[in-house]
């Protein structure tokens, strides 16, 4: 059967993805996928109408939704084996209860599998109402970002119980009817949900690797053999550190990673160089000229060539057929001594840039500098910030962003957050008063920092809500992260977003007007008329 697929950004023509995904996934990956997270709203189900409080059904559904997400997993056996061990779970806690067909199936045949997969009857087009069908998949889409970062923070020891149980009861309303405004709330509810599995992230990530200071980060490269480190995870980055000081192997971050730069707790490795290459979707190139082995942690996998392949390893929820993967034990420690090990036998990186990139500005960097942020606006050499959060893909209408942040007037200051940063990160905007004109807080994720900062400066200048500030919004999207990002801002009540490059394929006319009418959403245009809408 052909897939379908709208979730990212690059969807064919903006439309859907038909008969194999942009991002490189196979139709039969796709749509089993789907069936992973048809079954994981049955499970959800099954657990909603239990009295038990089972930490194991939420974190199986956390990975479920996390696998399924762009550019995370493109390993048709493991997905498989997700959705065997997903059913072998409903099987053990369903109980003498009325559930949906989802919460019912026990099948582990994987001929009945292909038979309902090829009925289209846990496709996303199953939903024969646009509009219905649109407000399902945004909040799904939402609830995987959400799970991303709620994973992300449960492996360093935090949680929250409040979004755990809203993933839980969530994936179990998606198989009921619901009518349109039932489904606009729960979207908005998705939103704060998605604010504070953010807060719970920026809590792991900061209590156990210290606040991130404002960091001069390497771009360059030393003369020992090299790991390279991509994704979001900093748990396994952390382990990887620990795991290869003292055996004469240097680590690098690329995209995502390029954060894990900032925090003190990291610095402390010797063996920690810094980061190696850009945004996601160069990584084909950059893989090859590193020489060394790769570790992807999460997504942003790209179908890598053979040139390297062997020595591309995932783990987590990330998976590549034939790549090696790597498995934590019970205690949630992962041995990454085969990599280590490979990394040796390598040639040292190709130095593909020179100097370094300023990065580091997280909420507790800027609420140093508020005084004189709240200065600098006061007499007008700051005029306005202009939040350029998300994500970075390889469309070439993608340069808008490069060319928008050159042309900016110079009393502008940019806040970032995400890979949207590599298209203006290593330009030579300067600086204002000598705060620069770019502030990176981080990751995706991170994009907490800059509601945080948003939010003091509300306290600050004395006005009624974020929209009342000198800030304006133009933020890229790509795949679900930035869609609970997106649910956040408007949870918040923040209007007068301008997203791109494109608007979401999955929002129907109907719920686009929506977005509209309540806060103003908006795409771009042209560069210059931009500037002239959101600046001057």
């Amino acid at each position: 059967m052909s897939m379908f697929c709208f979730q990212c950004q690059e969807t064919f023509k903006n439309s859907g993805c038909v008969n194999r995904g942009v991002c490189g996934k196979t139709s039969d990956v796709a749509n089993l996928q789907d069936f992973l997270i048809w079954i994981s709203k049955g499970l959800a189900e099954i657990e909603v109408k239990s009295e038990r409080k089972n930490k194991e059904v939420v974190d199986r559904i956390i990975l479920n939704l996390f696998t399924t997400i762009t550019n995370a997993n493109f390993d048709f056996s493991q997905i498989k084996d997700r959705i065997f061990e997903t059913i072998d779970m409903m099987n053990s806690l369903r109980e003498d209860k009325n559930y949906s067909e989802a919460a019912n199936w026990s099948s582990k045949n994987f001929s009945e599998i292909e038979k309902k997969i090829d009925s289209g009857e846990v496709s996303i087009l199953s939903e024969e109402n646009e509009d219905i069908r649109s407000l399902k998949e945004l909040i799904t889409y939402g609830l995987k970002g959400m799970a991303a970062y709620t994973r992300h923070a449960k492996v360093l020891g935090y949680e929250s119980e409040k979004v755990n149980n809203f993933i839980l009861n969530t994936m179990a309303e998606l198989l009921r009817e619901k009518s349109l405004d039932e489904l606009v709330s729960l979207t908005l509810e998705t939103g704060s949900m998605g604010y504070l599995a953010m807060a719970t992230l920026d809590s792991a990530n900061t209590k156990t690797y210290g606040n991130p200071e404002i960091s001069s980060v390497n771009i360059g490269v030393r003369k020992n053999p090299g790991i390279l480190v991509s994704g979001h995870d900093l748990k396994d980055f952390e382990m990887l550190l620990d795991q290869a000081k003292d055996t004469g192997v240097d680590i690098y971050t690329h995209s995502e990673m390029l954060p894990a730069n900032y925090y003190p707790k990291f610095k402390k490795y010797e063996n920690f160089v810094g980061n190696y290459g850009n945004a996601w979707w160069k990584q084909r190139d950059e893989f090859e000229a590193f020489n060394g082995p790769i570790l992807m942690t999460t997504n942003c996998i790209v179908p890598p060539k053979d040139s390297y392949k062997d020595k591309l390893f995932t783990t987590g929820a990330a998976g590549y057929p034939g790549c090696k993967y790597i498995e934590a034990d019970e205690k949630g420690h992962k041995d990454f001594s085969e990599i280590i090990e490979l990394a040796k036998t390598c040639k040292v990186p190709e130095e593909i840039e020179k100097g370094s990139i300023l990065g580091g500005f997280a909420h507790s960097q800027v609420m140093e500098l508020a005084d004189k942020v709240v200065e600098a606006v006061k007499n007008g050499d700051i005029t306005k910030f202009i939040v350029m959060a998300g994500c970075d893909g390889r469309m070439a209408d993608r340069d808008y962003y490069t060319e928008f942040a050159k042309e900016l007037p110079k009393s502008t200051v940019i806040l970032t957050a995400g890979c949207a940063k590599y298209r203006y990160n290593k330009l030579n905007l300067g600086d204002i008063n000598g705060i620069p004109r770019v502030l990176d807080a981080g990751q995706c994720n991170d994009s907490y920092s800059l509601i945080q900062i948003a939010l003091a400066l509300v306290d600050a200048f004395g006005v009624e809500s974020v929209n009342d500030l000198p800030i304006v919004y133009n933020i890229a999207w790509y795949e679900q992260k930035a869609v609970i990002v997106l649910l956040a801002l408007l949870s918040l009540g923040v209007k007068n977003i301008h997203l791109g490059p494109s608007l979401p394929a999955f929002l129907s006319p109907n719920v686009t007007d929506v977005l509209v009418e309540k806060f103003n959403i908006a795409g771009i245009t042209n560069v210059e008329d931009d500037i002239k809408n959101l600046i001057i």
